[in-house]
């Protein structure tokens, strides 16, 4: 399914539906937003020829054309390459470079560098703050999304790097819409009263997000910061209502921090979905007992986008159960269209207690790296994505990280897991943060 056919039977369905908002005003209702994706489409169809087979870089920071500019690019059938505004002009025009993209969207401050370092194979860049971007409202729209299969690419999104040169996750049109189903079986329900607010940034989880609330009706909310400020969020759910916000543990520790400090409870914040790695047991406690029931954890990464666990609000707020405080610590349980596994490093699976490396296969594990066979081979063997994480499962089925399998010590011939040691660290009230690296030993190899 292509996404663009969600956004134009929203529009049909509830034309004046409030869609795209900055702060609390309205800037477009369905109607208005399908119909500027549509005309955009059409003008990067005909002046630009983008179509199947195409990939379009956005290279900017949150505003509500990044929605207008993914979506013309799926109507078009091309892929979305989204690249996170706060890298270099340098590493952007590499990963435009690598994924061979004729065209880039962007604004502000990220367009000027990226006009400065573009890569031979741009042909075009396109200011989505400009009165160029304006005037494509104009033009003549395509009629129809262009038909897509389920293993076209949609969403060519670059891994972080840490080993290297980033990799080019290729996500597919049947990917997203298994992600998107989970997330309404596992994750959380959505109406046309709900709104999303991007504090996150939406080259990322945040905005791979959006799908769920387009399919609803619901709204689009970019905050006038563009990014995440703890008091400008809870003075705006306060205003906007039933706001759902995807973040990282550390923002919503901020979040909570503040709430605290203004005595907020989080009024208007339905959900918080939290990820990019679990949070610590006494911050979830913590945060919990601020803002009440609103919290709700997913596990997943970009091989695997959103789709691997699922901790529900009613687990994170279940205190009567004996393993609540154990499952806290946890990621949750799989996710309704993932298998998920704990393997030891021949490939055999491991019971319950035992460590080893999470595993995943599914419609939502991604179609492989771009053009990278030797990285794809190694990291998805016999359908199986090998996640790079160590964890271990209960006989509930509840998956508990230990550490990425690179950051695990061995000492003396024994693993230590970081995480470990850090979660005994931060149970001394002394202790507010903490993080535990190894480094070489002579004797012991590691301490």
């Amino acid at each position: 399914m292509n996404p663009a056919e969600w956004l134009i039977r929203t529009a049909a369905r509830a034309p004046n539906a409030p869609a795209l908002l900055r702060d609390h005003e309205i800037l477009a209702d369905y109607a208005t937003f399908a119909a500027r994706v549509a005309a955009i489409a059409g003008n990067l169809s005909r002046t630009y020829n983008i179509g199947p087979g195409d990939r379009v870089a956005i290279f900017m920071a949150n505003c509500t054309q990044y929605l207008e500019a993914m979506y013309a690019v799926w109507f078009t059938g091309a892929a979305v390459i989204p690249i996170n505004a706060k890298l270099h002009a340098k590493e952007a025009a590499w990963i435009i470079e690598n994924a061979d993209a004729r065209l880039a969207l962007v604004a502000g401050d990220a367009g000027h560098a990226l006009e400065q370092a573009a890569p031979t194979c741009l042909k075009t860049l396109i200011a989505a703050d400009s009165p160029d971007w304006v005037a494509m409202y104009q033009a003549k729209p395509l009629t129809a999304p262009a038909l897509i299969d389920s293993d076209d690419l949609l969403w060519l999104f670059y891994t972080s790097g840490t080993t290297g040169r980033p990799k080019g996750v290729m996500v597919t049109a049947g990917n997203i819409s298994a992600m998107t189903m989970a997330y309404f079986a596992d994750v959380d329900t959505v109406t046309a009263d709900d709104a999303i607010l991007y504090a996150a940034p939406m080259s990322h989880g945040a905005g791979i997000y959006n799908f769920m609330h387009v399919i609803k009706g619901a709204r689009h909310v970019v905050p006038a910061s563009g990014g995440f400020d703890a008091g400008e969020i809870l003075t705006l759910a306060a205003k906007l209502r039933n706001v759902s916000i995807f973040a990282a543990p550390t923002m919503v520790k901020r979040l909570v921090d503040h709430a605290r400090k203004t005595t907020s409870t989080g009024e208007g914040i339905k959900t918080i979905v939290y990820a990019g790695g679990p949070m610590y047991t006494a911050d979830i406690i913590d945060a919990s007992q601020v803002m009440g029931n609103r919290f709700v954890q997913i596990y997943g990464q970009g091989e695997c986008p959103m789709g691997i666990t699922a901790l529900s609000r009613d687990l994170v707020s279940d205190r009567s159960h004996p393993n609540w405080r154990a499952r806290l610590g946890s990621v949750g349980v799989a996710q309704s269209t993932s298998l998920v596994r704990i393997a030891a490093a021949d490939g055999s699976f491991l019971p319950p207690g035992e460590i080893g490396e999470i595993v995943v296969r599914g419609p939502v594990v991604m179609q492989g790296y771009w053009q990278n066979p030797d990285a794809t081979a190694a990291t998805i063997k016999d359908g199986w994505l090998w996640t790079g994480d160590m964890g271990a499962m209960d006989e509930d089925g509840f998956i508990t990280l230990h550490d990425r399998s690179k950051d695990m010590i061995i000492s003396g011939g024994s693993n230590i897991y970081p995480r470990e040691v850090e979660e005994v660290l931060l149970s001394h009230a002394g202790v507010s943060e903490a993080a535990v690296v190894g480094r070489t030993h002579p004797e012991w190899g590691e301490e």
